[in-house]
């Protein structure tokens, strides 16, 4: 009978016996341990369990990895260090040869003054981005849906059709657009401002949309829980509702960062189908910055304010954006 793998070997010349504890255990490639990692045979015939040059290299490349990160988070402060700065500065303190540095006292009259130019502007900036963010992406996973699990003929050409609203620049239309939108205006006195821009930005937004949830449900969605749902009667927006709706989480994070973002930032469209009194945050943030004499302190607090809904929103959302991204990228 062979000798198990605890029992203590031979005397060697010394003539004590090796310790049972002593002995390493024997290592079968492609066995795992106790932690659960595979045993690759690759430690044994690299010299045992040491291992010290991939160590290292891991080391260097995580101290490498710090480092980018670090030059590039600075990067990207010292842009809001001078914004922030410049704002608490009084307009006296604001020169350029002390853009650096810290101000001599605090002052918050440019606040003050960016919030009384910008406070109905945000607001209208916030029933925007909210709005367009939401009717595209329903919009867009009702499109998704069909294009993914319910084809019907001709579904490839539609949905090529489709994408084709992603690549046609903004200021190609924007002449006919605005045209348009004014006989529009003509028969509905109500359907001007926010409104208008609610439309126009929902209508843009559902190609990308369309393209994430088509993706999204074409490879996150299992096939035969749809056809389970077809055996049992449930039409196209029942199965809608009640099974896809329901893990369709991820995708909308992602849709609606990414059309609140868009719509939030927009300038363009605010531009040309707005004005001062019912436009956009971007619209005023612009009234703001202009004129002969600028006011520095007040322009840097608008810039700020403007761009507080969205760093929020990724500081919170962050995680499931990426998250979001990656479901339903392999099946």
């Amino acid at each position: 009978m062979s000798a198990d793998a605890t029992t203590p070997t031979a005397p060697d010349a010394g003539g004590a016996p090796e310790a049972p504890s002593a002995r390493r255990p024997l290592r079968i490639p492609g066995r795992k341990d106790s932690r659960g990692r595979i045993d690759t045979g690759l430690g044994a015939a690299n010299g045992g369990d040491h291992g010290a040059p991939g160590v290292q290299g891991s080391t260097g490349v995580r101290v490498a990895r710090g480092v980018l990160i670090t030059v590039f988070m600075v990067l990207v402060l010292i842009p809001m260090y001078v914004l922030l700065v410049t704002s608490l500065k009084a307009p006296g303190d604001i020169r350029p040869s002390s853009a650096w540095s810290l101000p001599t006292s605090l002052s918050f009259e440019g606040w003050g003054h960016a919030w009384d130019q910008l406070g109905p502007p945000l607001y209208r900036s916030v029933i925007l981005a909210v709005s367009a963010a939401v009717v595209s992406s329903v919009l867009g996973s009702l499109n998704g849906f069909v294009f993914a699990k319910w084809r019907f003929p001709g579904s490839n050409v539609v949905f090529t059709l489709f994408l084709f609203g992603m690549f046609i620049p903004y200021q190609a239309v924007m002449i006919p657009l605005q045209g348009m939108l004014l006989d529009v205006q003509g028969a509905l006195p109500w359907f001007d401002g926010i409104v208008k821009l609610i439309v126009v930005h929902s209508i843009f937004g559902i190609p990308i949309c369309t393209l994430i949830f088509r993706n999204y449900y074409a490879t996150a969605v299992p096939t035969e829980m749809l056809e389970a749902a077809r055996v049992d009667g449930a039409e196209m927006l029942r199965t809608f509702r009640s099974i896809v709706l329901p893990l369709s989480a991820p995708a909308f994070v992602v849709t609606m960062i990414w059309q609140f973002t868009s719509a939030w930032n927009d300038f363009l469209f605010a531009l040309f189908l707005t004005t001062r009194n019912n436009g956009p945050v971007t619209y005023a943030l612009n009234e703001l910055a202009g004129g002969q004499n600028p006011d520095y302190s007040s322009i840097m607090a608008g810039v700020l304010i403007a761009s507080l809904p969205t760093l929020l929103v990724y500081i919170v959302l962050g995680r499931y954006f990426i998250s979001g991204l990656m479901s339903g990228s392999v099946k």
